[in-house]
């Protein structure tokens, strides 16, 4: 994902009037009851089909978003949605030691980026070889990452969901997630760190706190949502801004 990786270190752009939604993700997680007892829904996440590196370079993912499945020598196997040109993955995966993630950008103020520290996406890639959620956490932890990120990990297996929110500096907080439904969108919620306030996380949290919870449609609807029209949780662009939606999938497991 370089273009994400090296976009804390450009100069800002002029402001524009129209809102980033480069780094719209939300996630729901949830154990429960229901016929789905272990549910994470995600993710409306939201991606510019067309980005800019500088003037003269203008790059398309329209199309070249792909499945990929991938058997190493060891045996595992492991399954991610991935960008054209980018290491597996910045969205989503799981493997077959039944452990899956998927992702939410937390944009860090200036003060937070650690120069010559590691990429996100080669923490995420090397966390598709993990085999329990106790070396997934020591994978996120001891990477040196130059900037933070929040991980939702599920362990099909143990029937356990963990939100884990990380800085620079090696800063890391772990939430268990229960029958109490949790909301990510793209901000902090649990790591003290100083952080961006931007404005569309803080109304999807808001909104989603106004959402029944208690059910899997209920689930469903909330990230389908659209009642807040300049910041809806599941957005459709502006007729002059071209980008893709990436689809909402569910993981979730029975017994």
């Amino acid at each position: 994902n370089f273009w994400k990786e090296i976009l804390p270190f450009l100069p800002k752009k002029e402001p524009t009037t129209h809102t980033d939604t480069s780094d719209d993700c939300s996630d729901i997680l949830v154990v429960t009851d229901l016929p789905m007892s272990l549910w994470l829904g995600t993710r409306n996440a939201l991606i510019h089909s067309h980005f800019d590196l500088c003037k003269e370079t203008e790059v398309t993912l329209l199309l070249h978003i792909y499945l990929i499945k991938a058997r190493l020598p060891s045996g595992l196997s492991f399954t991610t949605y991935t960008y054209a040109g980018e290491l597996p993955s910045c969205a989503f995966g799981f493997n077959s030691n039944g452990l899956a993630f998927t992702l939410n950008s937390v944009p860090p103020t200036e003060e937070e980026i650690m120069v010559g520290g590691i990429g996100r996406n080669f923490v995420s890639r090397d966390l598709l070889e993990a085999t329990t959620l106790d070396d997934s956490l020591s994978r996120i932890h001891s990477a040196e990452a130059s900037v933070g990120h929040s991980y939702n990990l599920i362990d099909m297996k143990t029937r356990k969901l963990l939100n884990v929110e990380t800085a620079s500096r090696k800063r890391m907080s772990v939430l268990s997630v229960g029958s109490t439904p949790f909301f990510h969108a793209n901000m902090y919620l649990h790591l003290q760190v100083q952080q961006t306030q931007d404005e569309n996380s803080m109304n999807r949290q808001r909104r989603v706190a106004q959402l029944p919870k208690k059910s899997n449609a209920n689930f469903l609807s909330l990230l389908g949502d659209t009642n807040d029209k300049q910041y809806p949780i599941y957005m459709e662009a502006p007729n002059d801004i071209n980008f893709v939606i990436v689809p909402v999938n569910v993981f979730h497991c029975e017994g």
